[in-house]
């Protein structure tokens, strides 16, 4: 192992344990602990990690296209971008969920009355929305260490171990992204 490999790997490791558990730590933190900011107006939050989340779709693509034409100073731009975006998604992610109060898909009323076949409706949509969710969960929490695994492979000139890498996070994270605003468009009539 590099000299620079034991000091850089832990660190890739320490975050990829740390970063997943908080986020997971505060989906289940109890209520009292929620707090409001003051009352600050978060609504559009939602449509802000849509944007992130389509930006980073298109940053990745970009650098997928750049880097077969082998541009390489413009790909590693993208990819780098592409990394920055995803931190500022996730820390605006924790600060939505700071306040607690969820969203939850098929939450409204309309006055109080849904013909059965809007009810079936929606329970199907829910089934589809339900693994959009749970894939994209399920996917982001790899998308960290393989994006911070290729991003340092990279930046060491390591370029063999970074296409190894690059050929699973690319797709993993393209979808992480897309699904990211999947997600937001299923539930903006469920949002307040």
């Amino acid at each position: 192992m590099k000299k620079q490999d034991q000091f850089y790997i832990p660190i890739i490791i320490i975050l990829s344990i740390i970063i997943p558990l908080a986020v997971a730590a505060l989906m289940f933190m109890p209520e009292d602990w929620h707090f409001d900011y003051g009352g600050a107006d978060l609504r559009s939050l939602p449509f802000f990690h849509a944007v992130i989340n389509g930006s980073t779709a298109v940053l990745l693509f970009t650098g997928f296209v750049l880097i077969k034409n082998k541009k390489i100073n413009w790909h590693r731009i993208c990819m780098i971008s592409a990394f920055l975006l995803s931190a500022v998604f996730l820390v605006s992610y924790v600060v939505s969920k700071l306040p607690g109060n969820p969203a939850i898909y098929g939450d409204f009323d309309l006055n109080g009355v849904l013909e059965p076949k809007e009810e079936i409706e929606i329970g199907k949509m829910r089934v589809l929305y339900l693994f959009v969710l749970l894939t994209h969960i399920a996917l982001s929490v790899p998308v960290l260490p393989l994006a911070m695994l290729a991003i340092y492979r990279g930046m060491t000139g390591e370029f063999q171990k970074h296409t190894k890498i690059a050929k699973w996070t690319f797709p993993i994270w393209m979808y992480v992204a897309i699904t990211g605003v999947i997600v937001y468009l299923f539930m903006i009539p469920f949002y307040p």
